[in-house]
């Protein structure tokens, strides 16, 4: 392992780098060519970690220390300089693994949004087959939103790091919406489906805004900004998310309900 270089009084971050050609010229520290099937193909003595532990180490480091800065800062407010600087290393390090700030962010993003999609669809597969003909407003919901709320409630600081990064993407055109139109999208479209046999007389744009609300009130509630602590005097805490889970679904239902039923004594 390499111990990167950095400048007096910095924290120092151990942290590999691998040589992106295999026909390099050797360092001290590598194998010569020739050699590297050789190194690749035996057994590794016992403590020792292979090269691609340590370049998946290393990577894991730097998204884990990007996806705190974009929590905090926003993608307009870090650069791959500020992330370098807080785990002590070259700036350069990180682009030889991650080609620009787009492609950091990227990354960052990516890996958490997978597993996100997956909880939701997972959530929507198992009610669907449950209510089959006969879903409920409440039950479409909490199918696409109470599982989503489990990896905050267990208070792994990485997804709620992730949660303020989902917000701002979620709120904001440009750098990151074409996030939530690939990963998303679709999850949205197919709950709206639920919603529409639930309220089959609703229209679509009520059906459409209340999940606007829906999801801006979602958002909101992951940025975690503090302020319901200060105007409830903490009788309400940002990061309480179990209290979160059991008022959430119930409120957006009854939202539902009162457009959908306004929509009715209109159409009479």
């Amino acid at each position: 392992m390499a111990k990167i270089s950095r400048a007096p009084g910095r924290r120092s971050t151990r942290i590999a780098a691998q040589p992106k050609d295999r026909t390099r010229s050797p360092t001290p520290n590598s194998p010569a060519p020739a050699k590297r099937e050789a190194v690749a193909t035996t057994s590794k003595p016992r403590g020792r970690i292979t090269r691609a532990e340590q370049r998946a180490a290393s990577v894991k480091l730097i998204l884990d220390t990007a996806e705190e800065l974009f929590s905090q800062l926003g993608y307009f407010g870090v650069t791959i300089k500020d992330v370098a600087d807080k785990m002590g290393i070259h700036a350069a390090l990180i682009h030889y693994y991650f080609d620009g700030k787009q492609a950091l962010f990227d990354a960052v993003f990516d890996r958490r949004a997978d597993f996100a999609v997956a909880t939701r669809t997972a959530g929507l597969d198992a009610y669907e087959a449950a209510a089959g003909n006969h879903p409920t407003v409440e039950g479409a919901l909490r199918a696409y939103y109470d599982g989503a709320f489990d990896v905050y409630i267990n208070k792994d600081e990485g997804w709620r790091n992730f949660g303020r990064i989902f917000a701002q993407v979620n709120n904001a055109p440009g750098y990151g919406a074409e996030k939530m139109d690939t990963y998303f999208d679709p999850l949205v479209l197919r709950l709206i489906g639920l919603l529409k046999k639930a309220l089959p007389e609703a229209t679509p744009e009520d059906l459409f805004w209340s999940f606007q609300f829906t999801s801006g009130a979602y958002t909101l509630i992951l940025s975690r900004t503090g302020r319901i602590d200060r105007l409830s005097n903490n009788v309400c805490v940002s990061d309480d998310f179990e209290a979160v889970r059991d008022r959430f679904v119930t409120f957006m239902a009854g939202g539902f309900d009162a457009l959908y039923k306004r929509g009715k004594r209109k159409s009479k």
